[in-house]
């Protein structure tokens, strides 16, 4: 096939980047290609094949870790594409760096061992057969990202660790995903491990009749050696047992609650509240921020009272890839409208120039957050969570996050707690940043008064009309003394 005339030059001048890009392209387009011949039945094991072969237009698969079921969708959405005019496939999971560490390789092996003809686009995580975009890889990390995946007709989409997205998958999949099958009868397909709480769209999905449900476990996977060997093990170095909720979750694939799982011991029942209480007092403000590089920015407002033994989450935002120009304009509506006590800053980074610049708008000096203390202040956020003293809404992000939170305990130590990164927080760090800075827990509880006519009563009206009379002849001696002259 002869390739295309470049685009003429002229002596002295750089190509566009229009011009580079349709150069790329038609480099990929003209280079000859035999029919691709990919059955998922050679590249599959028995329950992969048989989830992404499932007639159903909506199907969810609840495994254990390492049963294979990223694999199995990689192969699932690259051969969705391949047929004369098929739609596009679509992968996403909490964020496109996630996407990108659990799908792209896999995607990137199986093209490059069948030969497959797509041409990888990895900073735009897009895999393109000529110069067609046919299967994209992205994440849903915010609200905001689900409009980005509303309209294409898709044939082919896999939500993958279902478990770990916030409660907006449930706009993404119902409202902006499931309308978009309709021109080519597309499938979408649900994938996760259970979460630490049997709670969330994806536990409703799984139990739900109008899904058709799958579920396997690393023991049916062929290509792992021995995992009851390598769980004994584990067993044994962790000092626990087999019907530890985290090993039947994680290993087995199977819903039970395991709250020590979860970082946040967040309780609705507890934790949730619908207005301030109405005191005497005026309510002081505080803030916490966490700057987000390649996570959203987070802002914490905490309301404390000193009629109030609680601190209440008033506020909160969290806003995806904005500028340094627009989080000063955000911080700066917040101060106006709360005028907080105190600010808590994350200035590692780019932070400290941001902090500066707030500072300069605000007038009000920010202080730097103590990540090194990050475990410190976890425990006396649990502490206010497990008294009843930390208030959120119960529509709140923190309330959504915090089902989703865990250790992780593969890495954790007795002496070094780490946190997953199966999923992540904004608000949460904002909300840790905050809270050492309100002072409800130096609230006073009022003595009670004592009912009348018991001994208690008397006594203390014995203890009254003596002050009484000490104050009376005070000031038949001191004719000034009513002025509260000394």
């Amino acid at each position: 096939m002869k390739l295309p005339a470049p685009a003429k030059r002229v002596a002295g001048t750089t190509p566009t980047k229009a011009q580079l890009r349709a150069r790329l392209d038609a480099l990929h387009a003209a280079r000859p290609r035999e029919a691709v011949t990919f059955r998922l039945e050679d590249v599959l094991f028995g329950p992969q094949l048989a989830f992404v072969r499932d007639a159903a237009m909506f199907a969810d698969a609840c495994c254990s870790r390492q049963a294979g079921k990223s694999t199995g969708i990689a192969a699932w959405l690259l051969d969705g594409p391949l047929a004369d005019g098929a739609p596009p496939s679509l992968y996403l999971t909490r964020t496109r760096k996630a996407a990108k560490r659990i799908i792209w390789q896999p995607m990137i092996d199986l093209n490059r061992t069948h030969d497959l003809g797509y041409v990888p686009n990895a900073s735009d995580l897009v895999m393109k057969r000529g110069d067609v975009p046919l299967v994209y890889v992205g994440g849903v990390d915010t609200k905001d990202e689900i409009d980005k995946w509303r309209g294409t007709p898709w044939g082919r989409v896999a939500i993958d660790e279902a478990q770990a997205l916030p409660e907006h998958v449930r706009d993404l999949v119902e409202n902006a995903l499931m309308p978009s099958l309709m021109r080519h009868r597309g499938k979408i397909r649900l994938i996760g491990t259970p979460a630490p709480v049997p709670t969330g769209y994806f536990y409703g999905v799984t139990q739900s009749p109008r899904w058709s449900h799958h579920a396997w476990t690393m023991w049916e996977n062929p290509y792992l050696p021995d995992p009851q060997a390598t769980l004994n093990e584990v067993l044994a170095t962790r000092g626990m047992e087999i019907t530890h909720p985290s090993v039947q979750r994680e290993w087995f694939g199977r819903w039970v609650l395991d709250r020590d799982a979860l970082v946040v011991q967040f309780d609705a029942a507890l934790n949730t509240f619908d207005v301030l209480p109405d005191c005497r007092a005026p309510w002081e403000y505080v803030f916490g921020i966490d700057l987000g590089f390649d996570d959203a920015d987070a802002i914490a407002v905490l309301a404390f009272n000193a009629d109030d033994p609680n601190v209440y989450l008033v506020e909160e935002s969290v806003v995806a890839k904005q500028s340094i120009s627009a989080l000063t304009d955000a911080v700066a509506a917040f101060v106006d409208v709360y005028k907080p006590q105190a600010i808590v800053w994350d200035t590692g980074g780019l932070g400290k120039k941001v902090a500066d610049e707030v500072t300069t708008r605000t007038g009000i000096p920010l202080k730097a957050a103590e990540k090194v203390r990050k475990f410190e202040f976890i425990a006396l956020m649990n502490d206010a969570l497990r008294t009843g003293r930390l208030k959120v809404r119960a529509d709140s992000q923190f309330a959504a996050d915090a089902m989703l939170v865990e250790w992780d305990r593969d890495k954790s130590t007795n002496d070094r707690p780490v946190i997953s990164d199966r999923y992540h927080s904004d608000i949460l760090d904002g909300v840790l940043y905050a809270i050492r800075e309100s002072y409800h827990w130096t609230h006073v509880a009022p003595t009670p008064a004592a009912k009348h006519g018991t001994p208690e009563w008397f006594r203390e009206e014995a203890d009254r009309m003596r002050e009484d009379a000490r104050q009376q002849a005070r000031a038949e001696h001191d004719p000034d003394a009513w002025m509260g002259d000394p």
